[in-house]
């Protein structure tokens, strides 16, 4: 009898201590799903508030322009009112995606060019080499805004012809883009001219948790800016 009562002690308590060991870990399962949950909804939270700052700083320069061109060319405010139109409506079709192929991708930023075009006329071209990248992916509205910033550097404080140069090509499944610009260092850049780059770096680190996916350079009068995409 003592020796069943010990044994019937022992296997209760070893019961008892694995419900206990159950019950705890259901509970720690529980509180790091919760954690995890919490830290991809700030991570898209975060995200979205990048995507979202990026669009108001073009749309402001934008709307500058066609105040402008009212007064001296109503026909080019108004053709470049239906691009901006057109260039927002394919904005907000892409928002809820994480990545697109890289040929829609240009379709948009074809778009922005052609906006572009319009404040800028003969002064700007832009000039695109592309080597075996049509399977090629990236996350939405990340090259637009270093376009931006390479016409500005490139266009501020220069009156003549001004070309800009992007290159694409896969290095060891890694989606490279060049763009390189012309750069006065000597210019006074206004304040607020780069916005976006380092938005583009923390989406970046987001995305792939990589900081050497975004570069810029300065050499020989040469703003180079290089974006790497892991395919």
């Amino acid at each position: 009898m003592p020796v069943r009562y010990i044994v019937n002690w022992v296997i209760c308590g070893w019961i008892g201590t694995a419900v206990a060991i159950n019950k705890r870990t259901q509970e720690v399962k529980q509180k790091f799903q919760l954690q995890s949950d919490a830290a991809v909804l700030l991570k898209e939270a975060e995200l979205y508030k990048l995507r979202q700052q990026l669009q108001p700083h073009f749309l402001y320069n934008s709307l500058n322009s066609i105040s402008a061109l009212t007064m001296i060319e109503p026909a080019k405010a108004q053709d470049m009112i239906g691009k901006l139109s057109e260039f927002l409506r394919t904005s907000v079709k892409r928002e809820s995606q994480d990545k697109i192929p890289l040929t829609d991708e240009m379709l948009y930023i074809e778009s922005y060019l052609a906006i572009e075009s319009v404040r800028f006329g003969d002064r700007l071209e832009v000039v695109f080499q592309h080597v075996n990248v049509d399977t090629a992916v990236m996350p939405p509205f990340l090259l637009q805004p270093i376009l931006e910033n390479a016409i500005k550097f490139g266009l501020y404080g220069v009156t003549g012809h001004v070309t800009i140069s992007v290159q694409m090509k896969m290095v060891d499944d890694v989606l490279v883009i060049t763009i390189t610009n012309p750069y006065d260092s000597a210019a006074r850049i206004p304040r607020g001219t780069g916005f976006g780059l380092e938005g583009i770096r923390r989406r970046l680190y987001l995305l792939y948790a990589r900081t050497d996916l975004l570069e810029t350079t300065t050499e020989n009068e040469t703003y180079t800016t290089i974006l790497k995409i892991p395919q």
